[in-house]
């Protein structure tokens, strides 16, 4: 659903942090619902991680969060394999999104994952979430491969180059 917002978020991002798992944790399982609803299953990793999990995640990670005020109202986590940066669990706040958030936060994990030497980076998606595959599809991001489930196409991998 398009918000009302003006199309340039107003948000402040930061690296993630540590500290910020309990708040990223809640934000990812509210942002993640609405996923869970189109493939008709709770029992996905972003709604079932633990906090000791994803505080463990958050020690040595290139993510960032976008904050209103002090709200953290998108989040997005980063690792670097190599050349390779792995980008992972973007999550905006349910009432946020359409305002330009989650391509704030992307581009925000993509210039940290440049200035730690990554030359490309990696992400995906589940087949049934257009939203997703719109926005990564206007970033810049291409297909690169379909894997899982029982057609082996339930996850699109797709990539995009951060070398200018």
């Amino acid at each position: 659903m398009a918000s009302s917002r003006s199309s340039e978020p107003q948000a402040r991002v930061r690296p993630i942090e540590t500290a910020d798992a309990g708040e990223v944790l809640t934000l990812q399982r509210a942002a993640f619902v609405s996923e869970a609803l189109i493939y008709g299953d709770v029992d996905t990793p972003p709604l079932t991680q633990t906090l000791p999990e994803l505080e463990a995640e958050l020690v040595e990670n290139l993510g960032c969060v976008a904050l209103d005020g002090s709200r953290i109202v998108a989040a997005a986590r980063a690792q670097r394999d190599g050349d390779l940066l792995l980008i992972g669990r973007i999550a905006v706040a349910p009432d946020m999104q359409g305002a330009g958030l989650g391509s704030l936060i992307l581009h925000a994990v993509e210039e940290r994952g440049r200035e730690a030497g990554a030359r490309e980076a990696e992400l995906f998606t589940g087949r049934l979430s257009e939203a997703n595959l719109r926005l990564y599809t206007r970033e810049g991001y291409r297909e690169t491969e379909r894997a899982g489930g029982e057609t082996g196409e339930d996850q699109i991998f797709l990539r995009k180059s951060l070398v200018p």
